[in-house]
């Protein structure tokens, strides 16, 4: 009996200790969920995409700057080509990329659908799209274009480009055909006599300009939304360390190319297998001095979003404006551009 009252003392400090163990690990996992998991375990995998109309991305993945970066925590880099905002983001939503390269309206559209993404930089200020006709098309004018078949990828900044275009003569998507092939296909079949226009990206768009003397049937700045890099919520919620490194080397590159533009040129020549005057035509239409997103980009948005409405490309009654700004994550980016900007 008295070693059982003996015993007694002891077990009770002993749960004493423990439980405060417990509570002071249950509290520093509550620190760490707090402050964004800062010490999260190193990524054993880094999966984001290249594409042809993002520069940057070319730029990294030539010169293997997020390999360099990861190197230390042993961290693969897998590259997905996204031939365009549709293929980028479906690889989102699927998981296949942690990180990927969109035009914003169509980051809007997915979002709005149900993409768990947030648009956490700006890697382009473009005009990367325009409706364009072969040089010797009868086509003059947007009018022109009723009856007519159009190629264009569906769920990208052309392909609603297009719808706004059409919009600004009266003509909605019944009005016209509209071929969904990507960016390339649609190309090809311009220049084969399959469409009657093409609404195009760049460097395709370029391309079919210098070699086969396409011509810019309709141009308008504002209606190329910008070139967004968005992640999945999960990986910003769970890897926001690994996230500002790879926003990081975004503003390498993004320094990098206003500082070697013949470079940078030859990087998009050789990667986009198009020629060198050519990428020099695309970077010229691309303005990488807006990097941050915020304000400037929700104001964009929120004026192109009701295409989306009036076309019945999202769910009766989606608030759009809260969608946009559910999207647009001016928080990540400030850090990193900040220092950047000191250096």
């Amino acid at each position: 009996m008295t070693s059982v009252r003996g015993f007694a003392p002891f077990t009770a400090a002993l749960r004493t200790s423990v439980l405060r163990k417990l509570m002071t690990t249950a509290f520093a996992a509550l620190t760490l969920g707090h402050f964004g998991g800062a010490h999260a375990a190193p990524l054993t995998e880094l999966k984001l995409d290249y594409a042809y109309y993002s520069p940057e991305s070319l730029v990294i993945k030539r010169n293997g700057w997020l390999e360099q970066e990861f190197n230390a925590d042993r961290t693969q880099v897998k590259w997905v080509l996204s031939l365009g905002s549709n293929r980028a983001l479906e690889y989102l939503n699927s998981g296949a990329i942690d990180i990927g390269s969109t035009a914003g309206l169509a980051a809007v559209l997915a979002k709005a659908n149900g993409n768990p993404i947030r648009a956490v930089y700006v890697f382009s200020r473009p005009e990367w799209t325009a409706l364009v006709v072969p040089k010797d098309s009868p086509i003059k004018r947007l009018a022109d274009l009723k009856g007519k078949k159009i190629a264009a990828t569906k769920g990208t900044d052309p392909f609603l480009f297009t719808l706004r275009a059409l919009h600004t003569v009266g003509l909605t998507r019944d009005d016209v055909e509209l071929v969904n092939l990507q960016h390339p296909d649609g190309r090809t079949a311009l220049v084969t006599g399959q469409v009657d226009a093409w609404a195009g990206l760049d460097p395709h768009m370029a391309d079919a300009e210098v070699v086969n003397g396409a011509r810019l049937l309709y141009r308008n700045v504002e209606f190329n939304t910008w070139g967004l890099l968005n992640a999945r919520e999960d990986f910003i919620k769970d890897h926001p360390d690994a996230l500002a490194r790879v926003l990081k080397v975004y503003e390498k590159a993004r320094a990098w190319i206003a500082a070697h533009p013949d470079d940078t040129a030859k990087i998009i020549s050789e990667e986009s297998k198009v020629s060198l005057a050519v990428a020099k035509l695309q970077l010229t239409r691309n303005d990488f001095s807006h990097p941050q997103p915020g304000a400037q980009q929700i104001t964009a948005l929120k004026a192109a979003a009701p295409v989306l409405v009036d076309e019945q490309l999202v769910k009766r009654g989606t608030d759009l404006n809260k969608v946009i700004d559910a999207l647009i994550d001016s928080k990540v980016a400030q850090p990193v551009i900040a220092s950047n900007s000191a250096k």
